[in-house]
């Protein structure tokens, strides 16, 4: 069967193109469409279908441009309730593609209209099935995400329609199945995704945890529940933009495609309330930066920290970024819904400094300097990695405050004493540094390198703290 995962890095996002006798389908598309309309081109195919295994929240889809593009059908699974024209797919309902078919089978539980697409060959064999988020490979689709847009579900609710889903639509299938999910390693819609992005039926079953025989709802509701943190901030958001419909991709390029002068650029800066995001290395943000911009480099999980850190989608956004990404940011931005780019600094950073204007740097010490003279900074440590990467190992007396709820703890860092900031590598703890900073708050240092080289140095380290004594 001619299938293709096309998967995106950043993301850790899965879309599947489907083909057969000139016509083709698109599974989950992403927000640029362009790259699926030129693939169908290749084999001289028609796209027939773009099938939505859910409202995503975690992306903007890009089923409506691609609808308007191609005039192919937008298929949506049972309960769903889009505010434009789709086809809402009854149970069991299937729809070819040349001599395929694809099944629809309503499987609740990551979301209310969640919905696995059963594969079929042309010789009639069950090839696959895309699942969504209802099954990823070494793991299961998170329950908490829908109740934030429909009050009257709760998280437990969900978790029961997804063991129900899982046991009676999902695990009587065939072994031989090929499971093609939504996502991989380092997205936010489950807690332990393999780094794997496909595999058999047949071995999830024996592998995953929520496929394990024998277990009770009950203890598949608590087992799924435990451990779930609060989602970023951006994903209601993007669900209602799924289900209400959004700008057109191409308007958005065309909104931000602003070049503005340093000057320019300064009065734009001033004159609205539009964040200054810019996005190269951190080793470049460290050694100069427009005063009170925020730092998050495209290096990084560029969009999924967009979306935790600026969370409203609407906020408006002026650009510093390398000579020639412009694109490539505008684009990345907009797949998790941030539409509203106002512009972008012409010429880049160096245009900004050869206008003589003015700048701002972090001081910035190696783990080594760290080290030095340790007793006296070991009590003003913040450690800006996530509470497991934290609770496996850390500095001891470091304190943990999360970068996904940096705001939350703005007021534990001391007003009267320079303080420290690391995360793992040293991405995060320039996100981190650039946010305080454009609160007014300058008395900290950066530990370059992070964790990743305390490690090598003599500072004491514990690798065990109990949860229950966490922030």
């Amino acid at each position: 069967m001619k299938i293709e995962q096309i998967y995106t890095g950043c993301l850790a996002h899965a879309a599947y193109y489907i083909e057969n006798k000139g016509e083709a389908a698109i599974i989950d598309p992403l927000r640029e469409v362009q790259p699926y309309i030129d693939r169908a081109k290749l084999d001289n195919a028609k796209i027939k279908y773009i099938f939505e295994t859910h409202f995503h929240a975690d992306f903007v889809s890009g089923h409506l441009d691609l609808m308007k593009k191609t005039g192919a059908k937008i298929v949506f699974g049972p309960t769903a309730k889009p505010d434009y024209e789709a086809i809402v797919a009854k149970d069991g309902q299937i729809f070819e593609i040349g001599d395929y078919k694809i099944k629809a089978i309503h499987t609740p539980g990551h979301t209310m209209e969640s919905t696995t697409y059963l594969l079929i060959d042309e010789h009639g064999n069950e090839h696959g099935i895309a699942t969504g988020d209802t099954l990823f490979i070494g793991d299961v689709g998170r329950p908490d995400l829908a109740q934030k847009v429909v009050a009257e579900l709760t998280q437990d609710l969900l978790a029961s329609h997804l063991y129900d889903s899982l046991r009676n639509k999902i695990m009587p299938l065939s072994d031989d199945l090929i499971v093609y999910p939504n996502h991989g390693a380092g997205s936010a819609c489950g807690k332990n995704m393999s780094k794997e992005t496909t595999d058999t039926l047949g071995n999830q079953k024996k592998t995953n945890y929520a496929l394990r025989a024998n277990m009770t709802k009950e203890e598949f509701i608590k087992e799924l529940l435990d451990g779930l943190t609060e989602p970023p901030g951006y994903f209601p958001q993007n669900v209602m933009m799924n289900i209400k419909g959004y700008e057109s991709f191409d308007n958005v390029m065309v909104n931000a495609n602003k070049p503005l002068s340093p000057k320019a650029f300064d009065i734009a800066a001033n004159e609205t309330e539009a964040v200054i995001l810019d996005v190269r290395h951190q080793s470049d943000f460290i050694k100069g930066h427009i005063p009170r911009s925020i730092f998050i480099g495209l290096g990084g999980n560029f969009a999924p920290w967009v979306g935790a850190l600026i969370v409203d989608v609407k906020q408006p956004i002026l650009l510093v970024t390398p000579e020639g990404k412009e694109e490539e940011v505008v684009t990345r931005l907009s797949r998790v819904g941030f539409d509203n780019v106002i512009g972008y600094l012409e010429g880049g950073f160096e245009a900004w400094t050869n206008d003589n204007m003015e700048i701002d740097t972090i001081t910035s010490i190696s783990a080594q300097e760290l080290a030095k003279d340790f007793e006296t900074k070991k009590d003003v440590i913040f450690d800006v990695r996530k509470e497991g990467e934290f609770v496996a190992e850390h500095i001891e007396g470091a304190k943990n405050t999360q970068l996904n709820y940096l705001n939350n703890y703005l007021s534990e860092f001391p007003e009267d004493k320079t303080f420290y900031i690391h995360c793992a590598g040293g991405y995060r703890s320039v996100i981190a540094v650039s946010i305080l900073k454009s609160r007014g708050i300058h008395n900290l240092v950066d530990v370059a390198g992070g964790y990743a080289d305390i490690k090598k140095t003599d500072i004491p380290r514990t690798n065990y703290v109990c949860p229950a004594t966490l922030k």
